[in-house]
């Protein structure tokens, strides 16, 4: 051990040296993760597609929670809490939501659908081989733009601890990530998944009670405690107080009064009340569209089990949730000191552990978390991704006599293809990590939920129909998102400021997906009827 401390003792550096102890601790976890992934390596398509069907609820829950628990999650919350204070709650808010949608809405109901992918349900509940096209390519789509964020977060942490300049700490990030998802497909990944969550919680909460404990704030439940750090924060710490919060440069420092962290739509923020609530619905409805959570439901047994599932889900989510704006509070004021400044928002979480002077190996632990989480989620993307390739493309279009084998090979083609694209993507750093995924959400918001909220609870609804909604949805994402893209290319179209505030990146679904919707069930009214097989497949399996 005390060598290892020694070596570990660059980790207390924000930037730079490679750190050996943390090196370590990350390739050890690198290493567990493609052994498992080896051991329960998907033998055919439904382990492939659906882990066999197998997966307990705990189980299913667990991986669900590390699935979800995103670098968004475990570096994007706090990031976007540091920097906008109040704001970034609604993230928070947003996810947590969305997945209670989800129990309510879609998680059983799913289930009993019955099938493997979110293009599945829509090319067999719309009778449309077009739509399942369409609906695998949205998944693509969506599934790429998550990932984005992921590799970002992978990149951020593989510069940290390596110290190696951030394109090539994505690129070998990147090709870990891939070369372990290809073997293991859902089987392998989900119980990758279980592992990772306890990596993930354990790593995200031990740092917190250090942090309490040694500034002396309530410790035995860190997320009580650290509402006294929002609080030092929003009233100031005079010089007299600021004795106690010594940060690991040995800084004694005083903090100015910052109001704005903790008041909702403070003017300082630059932040709205309809921006706030934009991106909370947005990020709701995202939840409950997205591909890969969807595809979740189809690993466990029974419908039951799905609606379990999401219920222990929820309980191992809340558990970092509630933890990460305690982060984002001790970053504050422990970076309010002039020679520290502002600090890399989507590091956040690392650096408020380095710089209230937690020992190095821990750190590095934390940092191992960071990659976990985002591997755990770029892993069920990529067999998301790749399934809406291999399985909706390829066998349901292109070739349905394809054989189980050549079926694998497509879908380990499509994997690589996938990770090529969001390698490249990545490396162009658009925006913040938590940013970046919210775009996922809008995507999915103004898509693939209103075509799973009416194919499921409104048998009126119709081929056309969906066609309708998902044209208009389509094009609300795309005004969004070449806006977005032309602004950070210095490109500025007309009316820019309007689309901009009203169709943000982050929450364009809050104006898509009600018009997607409206436009779903106008569509439905005037056209031919929905087949009777299928209201009685709803009526007798989905809703029985």
């Amino acid at each position: 051990m005390p060598v290892l401390t020694f070596a570990a003792s660059g980790a207390t550096q924000l930037e730079g040296s490679f750190k050996v102890g943390p090196a370590i601790i990350l390739i050890s976890i690198l290493v567990l993760f493609v052994l498992v992934g080896i051991l329960f390596r998907a033998k055919d398509t439904t382990d492939f597609y659906a882990a066999g069907r197998g997966i307990s609820k705990v189980g299913s829950g667990m991986a669900i929670a590390s699935n979800w628990m995103s670098a968004a999650s475990f570096l994007g919350m706090a990031a976007l809490m540091y920097g906008s204070g109040y704001h970034g709650l609604a993230y928070v808010v947003g996810w947590t939501g969305g997945y209670v949608l989800l129990l309510i809405l879609m998680a059983g109901q799913i289930r009993k659908y019955g099938k493997y992918t979110a293009a599945d349900f829509i090319g067999d509940r719309y009778y449309s081989q077009t739509l399942r096209a369409v609906g695998a390519i949205i998944a693509i789509l969506i599934s790429i733009s998550y990932c984005v964020g992921q590799f970002g977060g992978i990149g951020l942490m593989f510069k940290w601890v390596m110290g190696i300049d951030y394109a090539w700490a994505v690129i070998i990030g990147g090709a870990v990530v891939l070369a372990y998802t290809l073997i293991s497909g859902m089987l392998g990944v989900t119980k990758n998944m279980q592992i990772q969550y306890i990596i993930i919680i354990i790593s995200f909460i031990i740092p917190l009670f250090i942090l309490t404990f040694k500034f002396d704030y309530f410790w035995l439940l860190p997320q009580v405690g650290y509402g006294s750090v929002v609080s030092d924060a929003v009233a100031g710490i005079p010089i007299a107080e600021s004795q106690q919060l010594v940060n690991s440069f040995g800084h004694d420092f005083a903090m100015v009064p910052a109001p704005e962290y903790a008041m909702p739509w403070d003017p300082a923020t630059g932040k709205t009340f309809y921006q706030w609530i934009a991106i909370a619905f947005s990020l709701m409805i995202g939840t409950a569209g997205l591909p890969h959570v969807i595809q979740r439901f189809y690993v466990v047994p029974k419908a039951r089990d799905a609606r379990w599932s999401v219920v222990w889900g929820l309980f191992f989510i809340c558990i970092l949730y509630w933890s990460a704006p305690a982060y984002a509070a001790f970053g504050k004021i422990l970076s309010a000191h002039p020679e520290v400044g502002q600090l890399a928002k989507d590091a956040i979480v690392v650096y408020t552990a380095q710089l209230g002077d937690v020992h190095p190996l821990i750190v590095g632990f934390l940092a191992a978390g960071g990659v976990s989480a985002a591997f755990s989620t770029v892993s069920g993307l990529l067999v998301a991704g790749s399934s809406a390739f291999a399985h909706d493309l390829y066998v349901k279009v292109i070739n349905p006599n394809a054989k189980p084998k050549n079926q694998l090979l497509a879908a380990r083609l499509g994997t690589v293809l996938m990770a090529m694209i969001v390698t490249v993507i990545a490396l162009a750093k658009l925006a913040l990590i938590g940013q970046l995924v919210a775009v996922a959400f809008s995507l999915a918001g103004c898509t693939i939920f209103p075509l799973f909220l009416l194919g499921i609870w409104w048998s009126d609804s119709n081929k056309a129909g969906a066609i309708a909604g998902l044209v208009v949805g389509g094009i609300v994402s795309a005004i969004s998102l070449s806006y977005f893209i032309a602004g950070k290319y210095g490109v500025t179209w007309p009316l820019h400021n309007f689309v901009d505030y009203w169709l943000g990146a982050w929450y364009f679904a809050i104006i898509g997906a009600p018009l997607a919707i409206i436009a779903h069930i106008i569509v439905s009214k005037i056209t031919k009827e929905t087949p009777l097989e299928i209201r009685k497949f709803l009526i007798e399996k989905v809703h029985s």
